[in-house]
């Protein structure tokens, strides 16, 4: 499976951005996707996670209540909505797919068989 992301930008403090994953070379339907971020000097750490059935979904602390992640199966596509940003919400956010049999998202980053190239979201104070 291939993942591409999208929707980076430069942005001010409380404004929104919807970042795009589209997924090529399997469906989406059976995939666990997850968003993580990356900033400069930092671990990657898990953002969102939304199992393959769309009532599942899962969010770190630090974004619970300002980012929503959701699915258009048909698709193939994963977004996260992401509002009152923050300028440490300034990362370069990675979209990625697994593919096991598992229920719920997994936090962990090596649970993940396949990764986007990366989008830069900075905000700016």
């Amino acid at each position: 499976v291939q993942l591409q992301a999208s929707g980076g930008g430069l942005v001010q403090v409380g404004d929104s951005l919807r970042l795009s994953c589209t997924t090529s070379g399997g469906a989406l339907g059976g995939l666990l996707m997850a968003w993580f971020r990356q900033a400069p000097g930092k671990d990657r750490e898990f953002v969102a996670g939304s199992g393959w059935r769309r009532d599942i979904t899962d969010y770190s602390d630090s974004v619970r209540g300002r980012f929503t992640i959701s699915r258009e199966n048909a698709k193939n596509t994963v977004y996260s909505q992401m509002d009152i940003l923050r300028p440490e919400d300034t990362a370069v956010y990675y979209c990625a797919a697994d593919r096991s049999l598992r229920y719920d998202p997994s936090r962990d980053p090596s649970a993940y068989d396949s990764w986007g190239q990366g989008t830069l979201v900075t905000v700016s104070s």
